[in-house]
């Protein structure tokens, strides 16, 4: 277990993050927090970098989609909503570097995300409910 990992689980608890599960070989926390929006968000200690996910919804495969989801990225303050590698999930991702690491840089990449949601709402459960609705 690297003090990087150690750093960051004292960062989550800290901000009052529930951490719902911790794979200590791994390096990777899964992460709770519904006053932010934040849903089994993934924080994972890759070497020197820390990488930040949440699944958001799985894409429509829309080319309207993938056009709206670029223009968001615009107003994101941190990180960015992208595919998965199969193109099927949309999620939000952040990478920070380890090294230098503090709790505001953490605190903000979070709250990144949690504004992304809010700001974007409306749009996202439009596109959720219209995929159930084809489903």
């Amino acid at each position: 277990m690297s003090a990087h990992f150690e750093k960051v689980k004292a960062y989550l608890l800290e901000l009052e993050h529930e951490i719902t599960h911790e794979d200590v070989v791994e390096e990777l926390f899964i992460v709770q927090n519904q006053k932010k929006g934040l849903c089994n968000t993934i924080i994972d200690c890759e070497e020197d970098i820390l990488i930040i996910e949440q699944h958001i919804m799985d894409t429509l495969g829309s080319e309207i989609v993938y056009k709206r989801l670029l223009q968001m990225n615009r107003s994101l303050v941190h990180g960015a909503f992208v595919l998965d590698d199969t193109a099927e999930k949309i999620i939000f991702r952040d990478t920070l570097q380890l090294a230098n690491l503090d709790l505001n840089e953490l605190e903000g990449s979070l709250n990144a995300l949690a504004l992304g949601l809010v700001e974007n709402a409306d749009e996202l459960l439009t596109w959720a409910a219209n995929d159930t609705a084809n489903a």
